[in-house]
This record gives C-alpha cells, structure tokens and sequence, in this order.
C-alpha cells in the first residue's frame, strides 16, 4: 500500500472519520487546558478530577441525565472532599488528592460491576473510540466547543488569578471563584476525552501537551498555540498508526504524545538534554581553543 492509499482508506469508513474528529477535538481541548495546569502546578489536580468524575458518569447514565451534568457535580465533589481533609487533619494535599481521588474512581467500579445495562460501560474507563456513535460526536463537539470558548475569552482572567491571586482581588476578580470555574471545565474536559481514551488515558492528555510545549517556549501565549497543534498532530498519527497497526487507538494517541514529548526532552532547541550537553560541550572546546 502506498502512502496514499494508507491515507484515504481509512477516511472511507465512517467509524474511522468519527474517530479522527473526536480525536482531534478532544486532543486540543485538553491540550489548551493543559498549559495552565502545568504551569500552576495543577497536574495532579488533573488527575485527581479526571479520575473522580467516573461514578458522576455512571450515576448520569442511570438516570438518563447528560455525562458532562455527573461529571461536573463530582469533580467539584472532588475538589471540596480534598480540601476538607487537607484542612482539617495533619494529612499533606498530595495524599488527601489520592485518597479523594483513588476512592472515588473505586466507586466508579463498583457503579459500573453493579449497573445493568445494555452497553459495555466500561467503556468509560479504557474508551471506545472506534465504537462511537453520532451522537457522541455531537456530544463531543458542543462540550469541546463551550470549552474552548469559556478558556479563550476568559483566559487573562484565568492567567492572572493563577499567578498573581492578589492583583487579580485587587481589581476586583475573585481568584476563588475562577479556579472553581476552571475546576469544572477541567470536569468537562474529562468528558470530552472520555470517548477518545477513557478515564485512565485522560491524565495524559491533560498534562503531556501542555509539558512539551513549556520545553519549547517561555511566552505562555505561544504555548496556547503549541500544546493544541502538538496534540491535534499526535491525535491524526495516533488514529491512523492504530489503523496501520490494528492497536487500541486511545493508547496510541497517548503514546504519540509521549514520544513527542521525549523528543522535545531529548533533542529540544533550547532545553533538550542532549542538545544542552552538544551546545556545552562546544562552548568547552572554543574556550579551550581560545
């Protein structure tokens, strides 16, 4: 097969057009959503949410209710149940973040072994991309959309609250209410991805894009830019080496993303080890010279 064929086949089948598009999408939403999380330290907060939202699915489901209607209530559940036993025991956010967060997803799999149901629920938790229906596309595509709209007009807000909280009160924004804000876009965009990966895969897209970027540019601006097109480009590859390969295509995306990363890691203009040890090693040797 030639590389063109390899191109056009797997447009010629409509489970496979559905899978770029929810792909795509919901690999730039969460890549745009990454850049703050990385940046403000929130990655495990991304993991935490991500993972907490599964009973909010499953109980959504049982009552016929939207998914992004559970997942907003017990991400913000989440949030809440983390802060009370940071605050009020000698337990450290990091272990109250896993505690939260690893009982919740327990009660997501419990949910799940005890709901009847005529689809494969767990689903939710490894995903079924190629399995996904119009409706879920739609279902994709709005809450992408609401998404990405909230974080690009809001985003000085959210910038500014995240790291500077006190100019931000200042001038009258209250820091408190726009991290809950983003808290529950961060539950949305768990639902996004939901159907691409799944629950586990969902951390990866929420923090590697974002992670590559910051290795390549300092300007928050330009990482806005870099993290949507770093996972758009790895959603593409990813859906299509699955094709190639006959893999589970949320792993492959995610595993996409990683190799970008190590590649940047690695051979990074500016911060890639390898580069760094080149770039020395010259710089030793023009002195020695010298």
């Amino acid at each position: 097969m030639n590389p063109i064929d390899f191109l056009i086949e797997p447009l010629g089948y409509t489970f496979m057009v559905r899978a770029l598009l929810i792909t795509v999408v919901a690999s730039v939403v969460c890549a745009v959503l990454s850049c703050w999380l990385v940046l403000i330290g929130w990655s495990l907060m991304g993991d935490a949410v991500s993972h907490a939202v599964l009973p909010g699915v499953v109980l959504a489901y049982l009552v016929g209710a939207p998914f992004a209607l559970g997942a907003v209530i017990f991400g913000v559940l989440a949030v809440a149940l983390i802060g009370v036993v940071r605050d009020t025991s000698r337990v450290k956010e990091d272990a109250a973040i896993g505690i939260v967060f690893t009982t919740l997803f327990a009660l997501g799999l419990v949910l799940i072994s005890v709901t009847p149901s005529q689809t494969d629920l767990t689903h939710i938790i490894f995903g079924n991309l190629l399995g996904a229906s119009a409706a879920d596309l739609v279902q994709v595509v709005v809450l992408g959309a609401i998404v990405l709209a909230v974080l690009v007009v809001k985003r000085r807000d959210f910038t500014l609250a995240a790291f500077d909280p006190t100019h931000a009160h200042a001038i009258g924004l209250s820091p408190r209410v726009i991290n809950a804000v983003l808290l529950g876009l961060l539950a949305m965009t768990a639902v996004v991805a939901l159907q691409a990966v799944g629950v586990i895969l969902v951390t990866a897209m929420l923090i590697i894009p974002g992670a590559t970027a910051y290795l390549l540019t300092d300007r928050f601006g330009r990482m806005l830019w870099i993290a949507p097109l770093i996972g758009g480009v790895a959603a593409i590859i990813g859906v299509y080496l699955s094709y190639g390969f006959d893999t589970a295509s949320g792993g492959m995306v995610v595993l996409v993303q990683g190799a970008a990363f190590f590649l940047v890691y690695l051979f990074g203009p500016r911060r890639g080890v390898l580069g760094a040890r080149i770039r020395s090693r010259r710089r030793a040797e023009a002195a020695g010279r010298a």
